[in-house]
């Protein structure tokens, strides 16, 4: 039985809303179990320097976590980002650039910020998830009808690990991913296309046949992710997706 009494393959309970912010042009907040992260996704009208005179757009990530996220207090990174909050930053970045025409964006740069308000195991994947929303919404703002939508197909993302009773586990929480034979992240399209896996034997080494197992568990909680996803970006957002013309 799991700390929460889950199923093995049963997600925590998620809550997913979006246009919670006034100002960004896209947001989203996404509650994962006790895991809470702002997601909002502003449009400059500028690209990088090498960018420049190209026609392409750009989309990076920010992510960090709020002092009062933790049970103890987390100093904020001011003056030099750390490497895991750095490495996070960058996997939520290559996640939506999966699923984003670039060039559809014409020379703009589309900043995602997740802020992790509550930190209960699975943050980076809930930022992926939430902040897909925020994207779709944003994007929303500057499409034309007859063109080309910037969104190609849906992205979310879950983990999936090992407990240390040799189970195969779903969306752990804080505790039992603390205390995980495996941990595995997964980021899916909504084609089952894999954007990326990250996955780190804590103790013993696994199979292979293990790896398949978690990547086939991680899929079904995708395929959740991306129902709700469709449910809080509701009708009128969800056809826009892939839309070419």
């Amino acid at each position: 039985m799991r700390t929460d009494k889950r199923r093995a393959d049963e997600l925590r309970e998620v809550f997913l809303e979006r246009r919670v912010q006034k100002f960004p042009a896209g947001s989203s907040l996404i509650e994962v179990g006790n895991t809470k992260v702002l997601c909002a996704a502003t449009i400059e009208d500028k690209v990088p320097s090498f960018l420049k005179g190209t026609g392409t757009g750009w989309l990076n990530a920010e992510y960090s976590m709020l002092p009062g996220a933790s049970v103890e207090r987390i100093p904020r990174e001011r003056s030099k980002i750390g490497g895991r909050t750095m490495e996070i930053q960058r996997l939520i970045g290559r996640a939506l650039r999966a699923v984003t025409d670039l060039k559809a964006l014409g020379e703009r740069t589309i900043i995602i910020d997740c802020d992790v308000l509550q930190a209960d195991g699975g943050t980076r994947t809930a930022s992926i998830t939430g902040a897909f929303v925020a994207l779709v919404e944003a994007c929303e703002t500057i499409y034309k009808v007859g063109g080309v939508f910037p969104v190609k197909d849906f992205v979310a993302a879950i983990s999936a690990g090992i407990s240390q009773d040799g189970e195969k586990i779903l969306d752990l929480c804080y505790e039992e991913d603390s205390t995980a034979a495996a941990d595995c992240n997964v980021v899916m399209t909504g084609a089952g296309e894999i954007v990326e896996v990250q996955i780190t034997a804590e103790k013993n080494p696994f199979t292979r046949a293990q790896l398949n197992d978690l990547l086939d568990l991680a899929e079904g909680g995708i395929d959740e992710l991306i129902s709700l996803q469709k449910d809080a970006l509701g009708r009128e957002l969800v056809w826009r997706v892939g839309r070419v013309g």
